[in-house]
């Protein structure tokens, strides 16, 4: 009888996860999600707040609450804690670290294929590629020296004797024509533009083949296995605001952006839209069957292998359990946005 019971219970919440994908499902109850962001509302995450706002994770069954980040936020120990459901991770690192501490989570999906890391110069004739900063100093946070800097340092042969420190002023680098910082390619570029008066020259890493995805979407292992559906419908349902955030109207979901954060300003929104969109960043190669969302095996053990061949993880290390594509439906996402 109760082997019976168990069978019937999972077929129910099947047929229910079907009816939710679908739009069909009944007025029931909605399943209560905490995603976390890994900063303040801006549109670096403008498609899981247009979700919210057109109704796309409510029609999926879920009542989604957005928890912003910042400075303080650690997301990985959130996702250990068990406090969130879903967390955002910023780079190919996160998952990867998560895995080395123990952390029962992973990526379920990847919303930008392009990681929008950036280092930005002044106008200046010595520098014309990301190679030709090679032996120049270069402003960078404690963190990057073991992220993005180890990549720079296998394939350009950076040294970390360019290395002077970051700390998130732009004055520095705006008194010194000689100057180079770390950024965002939908940040730091617009203010010192803006701001600073300076047309700067913007390097965006991922151009030049540094294979770090961003805007990760971490999921508990526990609900992965148990709620796989939850965990496919809240993909799905993000998948589809980042298509209409990025190549739609975004004003819905912008409007929960500066409620948000009151320190955003529209103007700042437009243009890391503007960069997100001609850059391309939402869309992946051939590799990742061109789908939105998508992460691939391929790519994971590219970042895996640059990483632990220069020590940042020991060779050993699990990296497959970093990550699951299947909540990745290929077969729903061709290429280009609609």
């Amino acid at each position: 009888m109760l082997q019976l019971a168990i069978l019937l219970k999972t077929q129910l919440k099947r047929a229910l996860a079907l009816l939710m994908l679908s739009g069909l499902a009944p007025a029931l109850a909605l399943e209560p999600i905490v995603f976390a962001t890994d900063w303040k509302a801006q549109a670096e995450q403008g498609g899981f707040y247009q979700a919210k706002a057109l109704g796309l994770y409510k029609r999926a069954g879920l009542d989604v609450t957005l928890r912003g980040g910042g400075p303080g936020v650690n997301i990985p120990q959130l996702l250990g804690a068990g406090a969130i459901d879903f967390g955002m991770g910023s780079n190919s690192f996160i998952p990867l670290n998560m895995v080395r501490a123990g952390v029962p989570a992973k990526a379920v999906m990847a919303a930008f294929q392009k990681d929008p890391q950036v280092l930005i110069t002044h106008p200046r004739a010595d520098v014309q590629t990301l190679a030709d900063i090679k032996g120049k100093p270069v402003m960078i946070a404690d963190a990057s020296a073991n992220a993005f800097w180890v990549w720079l340092k296998a394939k350009y042969d950076f040294s970390d004797r360019q290395i002077r420190k970051y700390t998130f002023n732009l004055a520095p680098f705006l008194v010194d024509k000689s100057a180079i910082q770390q950024g965002y390619v939908t940040s730091e570029p617009y203010t010192i533009e803006t701001r600073g008066g300076v047309n700067p020259q913007v390097f965006l890493l991922s151009d030049y083949g540094y294979p770090s995805y961003a805007a990760m979407v971490l999921a508990q292992n526990r609900m992965i296995i148990e709620q796989p559906e939850i965990v496919q419908a809240f993909v799905n349902a993000s998948i589809e605001g980042w298509r209409s955030y990025i190549y739609g109207d975004p004003t819905p979901g912008n409007r929960l952006i500066l409620q948000a954060n009151p320190d955003m300003t529209q103007d700042v929104i437009d243009q890391a839209i503007e960069q997100i969109r001609e850059r391309g960043m939402l869309l992946s190669s051939n590799k990742d069957a061109g789908s939105m969302g998508a992460m691939s095996e391929a790519r994971w053990l590219s970042f895996f292998t640059t990483m632990s061949e220069n020590g940042v993880y020991s060779k050993r290390l699990n990296w497959r359990a970093a990550f699951t594509t299947r909540f990745i439906d290929q077969g729903k996402q061709e290429g280009a946005p609609q």
